[in-house]
């Protein structure tokens, strides 16, 4: 099938392989224009054309390199922006959402779940429509989150959209019989930096699901400290807002519990163990105190 591909980061890049490796004709791909990076402010292609180039692909950085160009159909997968009716009207497009539509529509599905706690998310491909994530949907498959990691789950999923992608494009049944969405829709908000803060009116249970989007961070002090991985603690209580030492492990003090810190990193200085940081730390006393 002759197709476009519209798509940016690297969750975009399994599909687009995917569809070249079923013998599919993409005849242009569409992603983000090439943005400055780094201290030199040098330019850098999103995952996806870099992808493209590596393939040999047409790439674009508009819609509107649509025009004249003849495909079946378009393809979406985290391309960012939403494309209009009058598009959608001369090519029909499906996406890959990562979400059981309509549960978490929007724009941080994934980690919206993830937070939500809940059991289970997947991909869905639907027919891409002018509203957001309202399609009916050809295809679903489901996957359990349990205590992945965003990075983990999001590598799950994209591998598991390729699939699905490439099974509803090579069965004429899946493509043309897609059915309703139905249930409850909710909405999955853009996370801003506020979302990846840990604060201690926050449970440990939800302490943790923000660690495991990978950006999460605290305040000692004046200090910002990444926390790239921590875990459980089943210990003796530890008082909320406090941090201190149990058995060689740095507990943090929340609401109905603690966890434990087990990466850390603070502001201008490399990863390392949680330990290292409380011993290079030196506070005054056996206890400091977070926000």
């Amino acid at each position: 099938m002759r197709l476009a591909f519209l798509g940016t980061p690297e969750a975009s890049v399994p599909s687009l392989r995917a569809l070249i490796d079923a013998g599919h004709d993409v005849a242009l791909v569409i992603t983000r224009p090439d943005r400055k990076r780094g201290r030199g402010g040098r330019l850098s292609p999103s995952p996806v054309k870099e992808c493209a180039q590596e393939l040999g692909l047409r790439v674009g950085h508009r819609l509107g390199d649509l025009d004249g160009v003849k495909v079946e159909r378009g393809v979406v997968v985290a391309y960012g922006r939403l494309v209009p009716s009058e598009l959608l009207e001369r090519i029909p497009m499906l996406n890959v959402h990562f979400s059981l539509l309509p549960k978490w529509r929007g724009a941080a599905p994934v980690e919206r779940a993830m937070l939500a706690g809940d059991e289970e998310t997947g991909v869905s491909i639907m027919t891409l429509e002018p509203e957001l994530d309202t399609g009916p949907v050809h295809l679903e498959k489901r996957v359990a989150i349990d205590d992945k990691t965003l990075a983990t789950l999001l590598d799950e999923l994209a591998t598991l959209g390729a699939q699905a992608l490439t099974e509803v494009l090579g069965s004429p049944q899946l493509l043309a019989n897609p059915h309703a969405q139905g249930g409850d829709a909710t909405y999955a908000a853009k996370l801003t930096k506020e979302d990846f803060h840990l604060t201690s009116s926050l449970s440990p249970t939800q302490l943790l699901r923000i660690v495991r989007l990978g950006q999460a961070y605290l305040e000692v002090g004046s200090r910002r400290i990444l926390v790239e991985s921590a875990a459980s603690f089943d210990g003796d209580e530890v008082a909320s807002g406090s941090i201190t030492l149990r058995n060689g492990r740095v507990a943090l003090g929340a609401s109905g519990g603690a966890i434990v810190l087990e990466r850390v990193r603070p502001e201008s200085a490399k990863s390392m163990s949680a330990l290292s940081w409380w011993s290079g730390a030196r506070f005054d006393h056996d206890v400091a105190q977070w926000t």
